[in-house]
C-alpha cells in the first residue's frame, strides 16, 4: 500500500525548513548531516557515531573539537529515540550555529530531525561547515510532468508541465504550401508535393518532440491536442519514438496551436492533469474568485477576517499564499505582564523590536515591552486550522491566480462552511 500523498502545507513545511537550513554556515567544519534509510540498524548508526567521536578528539582547534563532539553526542542521543529508521528513514542535522550578528563564542547548538518525503537510499554522515539537504532537496521536485505537443499543419507547439511550472519549449512553423483547389494532373502533382512536405515537417516535430520529452525520466504522458484532424495523422504515423507514443494519453481539440492552445490543454485536459499542482491550484483559486464575483458569503479574506472566522469554527478551506512574508510578534511588558499581538513584515521586526525600547505600557506605562515570541504568520494560522481539521491550501505564486491571491488579497483567504454573521 503505497504511502498517502503529502498535502500542499506538509510540502510547504518541509521546503521552508530545508531552505532555512541550506542557508547556515558553521565558523568551521563542525555541522553534521546523518542520513539513515530504512532497513538500517540505529544501533550500528550509533556505534558509527561512537568511532566518529573517537576521531573528533584528534581535532587540534579546542572550540572546535567540543562543537562537533557535542553535536556526535546529540546525534547519538536522537537516534537512540527511534527503534528503527522506519519506512523512510531519519535525517538529522546538529551543530553550533553562529548567532545573528554575533561572532566566535556566539554559538548555540541546533537540532532537526526529518522526516524524508520519499525512502531515502543512501547511508551518509558528513562533517562541515555547512548541512547537506540537496539529497532531500532533489526529493523534493515535482515528480509528475506531461508533455503537451499542439499540431496543425501551419504551426506546432511543445510545452511541458511539471509541477505548477509550464514552459514552452520549442514553437515551429511548417512551411507547408496550402491545399489547392484546381483539378487535373498538376493538382494530384501538387497533392504529392504537398504529402511530402507534410511528411518532412511531421518528422520535423517528431524528433524536437523526441529531443524534449525523452530525456524526463518522470514523464507521466503526453497530451496531442491542435485544431482540426492534423494532430490525429501525426498520431496515426510514426514520428514519435514508441515509447512517447505509448505514453499519449489523450487528444484534445483546441482553437489556437502557440502558447494560447497550451492553456486550453491545461484548462480542458484536468481530469487526465488532477494530480499535477499548477491545475490543483487554479481550480481552488478559480472556486474562490466564483465566490468572489458572485457575492455568495461564502469565502472571506484578509487576516482579521479570517482569523475570526477560523475561531467561529466556520472555515471549510484555508487559502494561503507561499509568498506571504508575515510575522506574528507577541510583545510583553515585563512589569505587568500585559500582552498584544502585532503582524508585520520580516524585514521590519528589527526596527520594530528598536521602537519599543523605551516606549511605555498602555496599561502599567513602564518602558518594559519586549518582543517575546515571533511566529510566520501562515504557520500562525495553518496551526490554527490544523487545530479544528479545517483543509490548508498553499498556493504558490507561479500562477496568474496565485499572484492575485498574494497582491490582490493579502495572500490570506478562506472558503466558508457558512455565511459568517454580520
Amino acid at each position: 500500500m503505497s504511502a498517502p500523498k503529502k498535502t500542499s502545507l506538509e510540502l510547504y513545511r518541509l521546503r521552508k525548513i530545508l531552505d532555512t537550513l541550506a542557508k547556515k554556515e558553521g565558523s568551521h567544519t563542525e555541522l553534521i548531516t546523518m542520513y539513515v534509510p530504512p532497513g538500517k540498524q540505529i544501533s550500528d548508526a550509533v556505534s558509527m557515531l561512537r568511532d566518529e567521536y573517537g576521531t573528533a578528539s584528534n581535532i587540534k582547534s579546542t572550540t572546535t573539537r567540543k562543537n562537533v563532539q557535542e553535536a556526535i553526542v546529540k546525534v547519538q542521543q536522537r537516534l537512540k529515540l527511534f527503534k528503527d529508521p522506519g519506512d523512510k528513514g531519519i535525517v538529522i542535522f546538529c551543530g553550533a550555529i553562529p548567532q545573528p550578528g554575533g561572532g566566535p563564542g556566539t554559538e548555540r547548538m541546533e537540532t532537526y530531525v526529518i522526516t524524508p518525503p520519499d525512502p531515502i537510499k543512501i547511508y551518509l554522515y558528513r562533517c562541515d561547515s555547512r548541512f547537506h539537504t540537496e539529497h532531500l532537496q532533489e526529493m523534493l521536485r515535482e515528480k509528475e510532468a506531461f508533455g503537451i505537443l499542439l499540431i496543425d499543419a501551419s504551426d506546432a507547439t511543445i510545452a511541458t508541465l511539471q509541477g505548477k511550472r509550464m514552459a514552452i519549449v520549442r514553437q515551429m512553423y511548417s512551411g507547408v504550401t496550402g491545399k489547392t483547389r484546381a483539378g487535373g494532373q498538376s493538382a494530384r502533382r501538387y497533392e504529392r508535393l504537398r504529402d511530402m512536405q507534410l511528411n518532412e515537417y511531421f518528422t520535423r516535430v517528431g524528433r524536437h518532440a523526441d529531443e524534449a520529452f525523452l530525456p524526463m525520466d518522470n514523464l507521466k504522458g503526453i497530451i496531442l491536442a491542435g485544431p482540426g484532424p492534423t494532430k490525429y495523422d501525426f498520431q496515426k504515423g510514426e514520428y514519435l519514438n514508441y515509447q512517447l507514443k505509448n505514453k499519449i494519453l489523450d487528444v484534445v481539440d483546441t482553437a489556437y496551436v502557440e502558447e494560447q492552445g497550451v492553456k486550453e490543454v491545461v484548462e480542458k485536459a484536468p481530469e487526465i492533469m488532477r494530480k499535477v499542482r499548477y491545475i490543483e491550484e487554479k481550480q481552488i483559486m478559480q472556486q474562490f474568485l466564483y465566490e468572489v464575483g458572485h457575492d455568495t458569503g461564502l469565502i472571506t479574506y484578509g487576516e482579521g477576517d479570517v482569523r475570526r472566522a477560523l475561531e467561529s469554527g466556520a472555515v471549510k478551506t484555508l487559502i494561503l499564499s507561499e509568498g506571504s512574508d508575515l510575522l506574528r510578534a507577541s510583545v510583553k511588558c515585563s512589569a505587568c505582564g500585559y500582552q498584544e499581538q502585532h503582524t508585520l513584515k520580516s524585514a521590519a521586526l528589527g526596527n520594530f523590536e528598536q521602537g519599543l525600547i523605551g516606549k511605555p505600557c498602555p496599561k502599567c506605562q513602564a518602558p518594559s515591552l519586549t518582543v517575546v515570541d515571533k511566529q510566520d504568520l501562515v504557520d500562525d494560522l495553518a496551526n490554527m486550522a490544523e487545530y479544528s481539521n479545517v483543509l490548508v491550501e498553499m498556493i504558490s505564486t507561479e500562477t496568474e491566480e496565485g499572484q492575485m491571491l498574494l497582491k490582490a488579497f493579502g495572500g490570506i483567504a478562506a472558503m466558508l462552511r457558512f455565511k459568517s454573521q454580520g
